[in-house]
């Protein structure tokens, strides 16, 4: 003979209706009588359940067990400096003040707010592109390149066109305007290709 649901729950450190949850959803499963086994229901519910939803002071051994495992990995495996920097500069870039108290090091709960800074940046990047309001970057490049490209061709062109026209205004050779012209132009257009266009 188990336990009845209000006593599993007060051994728990949850409330009745989490009990009824959790045997609803199978998560944890009652005896032929309709008791519950606790130690049974116990490593069920471990099991079955995410640790961050976990409450009580069941949950609470739990933690401190995972936080123990967690020094003891850390102790025989480094945490590498790139992945603490990302951490910081994530949640820098978030505007969240450094913690001093810290050392250098990055908590657990430092690691998990630059999650879900992350989680929320993608979402926003995400919603913006079904809207859109991003475009792609490598479409963009080629787009531009091919305008800039059109427009130098439409330059070159320009001196030819206009030499003859431009000469008899000023009462010079043609063929000499059209040489002029067309060099200084090269030499503007040389100096606009120097000007380097970042799509970030």
């Amino acid at each position: 003979m188990g336990l009845s649901r209000r006593q599993y729950a007060a051994h728990r450190g949850v409330s009745h209706t989490a009990v009824g949850k959790a045997i609803a959803t199978g998560r944890i499963t009652v005896e032929a009588d309709g008791t519950i086994d606790p130690a049974k229901a116990d490593r069920q519910w471990d099991a079955q359940t995410d640790p961050a939803k976990q409450r009580g002071p069941n949950a609470q051994a739990m933690g401190a067990a995972t936080a123990a495992g967690t020094a003891r990995a850390s102790a025989t495996k480094p945490v590498p400096r790139s992945a603490i920097e990302a951490v910081s500069e994530t949640l820098r870039e978030a505007g969240a003040e450094p913690d001093p108290a810290a050392g250098g090091e990055v908590s657990f709960l430092r690691a998990r707010m630059a999650n879900e800074v992350i989680k929320a940046q993608t979402a926003k990047v995400k919603l913006a592109k079904m809207k859109g309001e991003l475009v792609d970057r490598a479409r963009t490049t080629a787009v531009v390149f091919d305008l800039a490209r059109r427009e130098r061709d439409a330059w070159q062109n320009w001196p030819p066109r206009v030499a003859a026209n431009m000469a008899a205004e000023l009462g010079v050779e043609p063929h000499k305007m059209e040489q002029v012209l067309d060099k200084y132009l090269r030499k503007h257009l040389a100096d606009m290709a120097e000007v380097k266009l970042e799509l970030r």
